[in-house]
């Protein structure tokens, strides 16, 4: 098998050769929390945060950043995905993100279902800022990855 390298000759960064690599349907999911005042918790189930509807407008977001990963991260693949799906649950102390994504690819999805949930979070951040100055945002991590031959 050919080795995978992150440098070219002369020593420079490049992105990982995948060329020789078969497509395979290849999913990752990701979480993390950001912790909300209780103020801010009673907020956001009102839906009387000024900037609007913060589960809704964080999930869209998290899809949209998931999106752009490869413009974000500098030696990330751009990758056709197929299913990118983030879900924003209020907790007793703040907010759950999960995501899931999906792609045929040669390379993994791992940093778009992470990228999803950083951006969803940071959106919540944004949205709430003005009535919290105490939030923080936590425990992002992959929960899985998987990748299964086509045929």
């Amino acid at each position: 098998m050919k080795k995978l390298t992150h440098t070219d000759d002369s020593g420079k960064a490049t992105m990982v050769d995948v060329s020789f690599k078969k497509n395979q349907l290849r999913t990752a999911g990701a979480e993390g929390f950001i912790t909300l005042s209780s103020k801010t918790i009673k907020l956001i189930k009102e839906n009387n945060i000024k900037k609007g509807d913060v589960l809704t407008i964080a999930e869209i977001a998290g899809i949209q950043g998931g999106k752009k990963n490869s413009e974000l991260i500098p030696l990330c693949h751009p990758l056709q995905i197929s299913k990118i799906d983030v879900k924003a649950e209020l907790t007793e102390n703040g907010v759950k993100i999960t995501s899931e994504a999906k792609c045929i690819g040669q390379t993994g999805i791992e940093m778009e279902a992470l990228t999803s949930v950083s951006i969803a979070l940071l959106t919540i951040y944004d949205m709430c800022k003005a009535v919290d100055k105490g939030m923080t945002i936590g425990e992002i991590k992959l929960i899985k990855k998987t990748k299964t031959d086509l045929y």
